[in-house]
């Protein structure tokens, strides 16, 4: 079980709402994922609005969790409002912070990103940073409050995978006791294993998922990859090496005289 402020879930797998084909394959794709959190704009969906009451409905309909995001924030001010806003339209305190920094790699402004966090979680906010994998930064977010961290492997949509491996598995190292969500980059099943195969805690996803020629079966695929880096983790993985070992004992063996 994986726990969250609190809260425990089965699933290790994060599901983003944005850029599915149609409302009916976001709900195939929840429920083939076995996701029991998806994340939701505010800034897309307006609750109420022309089509946000819809969406928001079949969220409720498919009896998961919400984690509305700031996504599009490029301020502390903004952030902190949205947070606030999110508060008050999802009921809870749950916020998966994001105060972006760089218009073309989205990423975070790890500035304005600790002080938000500071200011969120002093309102009794619970706050998921979505951040980089530079470790003085992780200190600065837990010193102010944060109990999760989201690093990234790389920029939000690249689907480039994990770039710095050192990197995440420093971070797994200096914080063992954090849950750690790998949030943005993340292209195929064999990223998401890979990370997790480094000890990971989830992962997060969207657009590999959203943007899937059949995104139910992508969602799904997801899944199970996630499932097989956390089993592997815990099954405790050998080290490469250098040279070759035989896997058949050589003692014993027939000789001739």
């Amino acid at each position: 079980m994986l726990e969250l402020y609190g809260t425990r879930v089965s699933s290790r797998l994060l599901l983003g709402t944005a850029r599915y084909p149609s409302p009916a394959v976001l709900a195939e794709a929840v429920r083939r994922s076995g996701t029991e959190i998806v994340t939701v704009s505010l800034r897309r969906e307006t609750a109420g609005g022309r089509n946000g009451g819809a969406f928001f409905e079949l969220i409720r309909e498919l009896g998961v969790r919400v984690l509305p995001n700031t996504a599009g924030c490029y301020s502390v001010s903004e952030a902190v409002l949205t947070a606030k806003m999110a508060r008050e339209v999802f009921s809870t305190n749950w916020i998966k912070l994001e105060v972006i920094g760089h218009h073309d790699t989205l990423q975070p402004d790890v500035f304005g990103l600790v002080e938000a966090a500071r200011i969120l979680v002093g309102e009794g906010f619970e706050v998921f940073p979505y951040t980089t994998d530079d470790l003085v930064v992780a200190e600065r977010l837990l010193s102010a409050g944060c109990k999760v961290l989201m690093p990234w492997c790389a920029p939000i949509g690249s689907a480039m995978g994990p770039q710095n491996l050192p990197a995440l598995r420093a971070m797994r190292a200096d914080f063992p006791d954090v849950p750690l969500i790998v949030d943005a980059g993340i292209g195929r099943p064999s990223h998401a294993a890979t990370v997790m195969e480094l000890g990971f805690e989830a992962v997060l996803l969207n657009t590999a998922v959203a943007g899937a020629g059949d995104p139910a079966a992508m969602a799904e695929a997801f899944a199970n990859a996630i499932e097989a880096g956390h089993a592997a983790f815990q099954a405790g993985m050998i080290e490469p090496r250098d040279m070759a070992v035989p896997s058949t004992p050589v003692i014993g063996k027939a000789v001739f005289s």
